[in-house]
């Protein structure tokens, strides 16, 4: 869309010939008649994506070199994006992007952008970072540029795991939802085989907005919570377990079949997804 197309629409909105909402609809259209992304030769960076669905794109580390995954964090950088999440970045990888990103790069087309639409908006630093660096997380094996937002979702995401050893599929979760912008409580080993540790928490899990459930085994935390909170509850099974959890397969198929009401279910370590999923529900606004 051209800058007078982008004039005209205004006038027309401040003219009450064009509805706040139709020139919205109009804006978040504009991709699929334009281009819409970045030509990084490796990859298409998607530019549009936070207006159409409000987060950014985020970058899965896996397959990936670390010169391509600095390649697509300068490109979101120039593009004026503040928080930039890596996820499945294991830690030699990790330090390889750090590398790449504290290197001076070649000046390309994208740094012709008007700087003045990268302006920050109310982004508050959560603990000191890097001038350019990246702050890895490694249980989460997530890695993260720049400053968090400040938490404007409507309430409190609560991230539940059944043993000690969720916690790596947790920490992606919670990391992905404090990225997006929501406040997070961790509530971790409080699984069924001590079932008196997650009642100690039932102050958390009646108030919360959105609950992520994790677990692997039986996966039976996600059918206990959800029969207590009234609450949209995620699960996430994990491939932790013995021979016939089949690396997570018998969590995932106990969490599909829960009697619980409200309860959806993710992939198997699928800690990213419920993280996002849990902030568009956080984000929705009562009526």
């Amino acid at each position: 869309m051209k800058m007078d197309d982008v004039k005209k629409m205004l006038e027309q909105v401040a003219a009450g010939t064009m509805s706040v909402e139709e020139a919205v609809l109009e804006l978040k259209k504009e991709p699929f008649s334009a281009a819409g992304f970045d030509d990084l030769g490796f990859a298409k960076l998607d530019t549009h994506r936070k207006l159409r669905q409000g987060a950014a794109e985020v970058i899965y580390g896996a397959g990936k070199t670390a010169e391509q995954i600095g390649g697509i964090v300068n490109a979101m950088k120039k593009r004026g994006q503040q928080v930039i999440l890596i996820t499945r970045l294991d830690p030699e990888k990790a330090e390889a992007v750090r590398d790449f990103l504290q290197k001076p790069q070649e000046t390309g087309a994208l740094e012709k952008m008007d700087r003045e639409d990268q302006k920050p908006e109310g982004a508050v630093r959560r603990e000191p970072a890097q001038e350019g660096g990246l702050r890895y997380f490694p249980d989460a094996k997530i890695g993260i540029c720049g400053e968090f937002p400040e938490k404007d979702g409507v309430g409190t995401i609560v991230v539940a795991t059944g043993g000690t050893s969720d916690i790596p599929v947790a920490e992606e979760a919670a990391l992905t939802a404090e990225a997006l912008g929501n406040q997070v409580e961790r509530l971790y080993d409080v699984g069924v085989a001590g079932l008196h540790r997650l009642m100690a928490h039932m102050d958390s899990i009646m108030s919360a907005r959105v609950i992520i459930a994790i677990a692997g085994m039986e996966g039976a935390l996600a059918s206990v919570i959800g029969g207590l909170a009234d609450c949209p509850v995620i699960a996430v099974p994990t491939s932790i377990g013995y021979g016939a959890s089949f690396h997570g397969v018998s969590a995932l198929l106990s969490m599909l079949n829960s009697c619980a009401s409200g309860v959806s279910v993710v992939n198997i370590d699928n800690g990213f997804g419920a993280g996002y999923l849990a902030s568009m529900i956080n984000h929705l606004h009562d009526a």
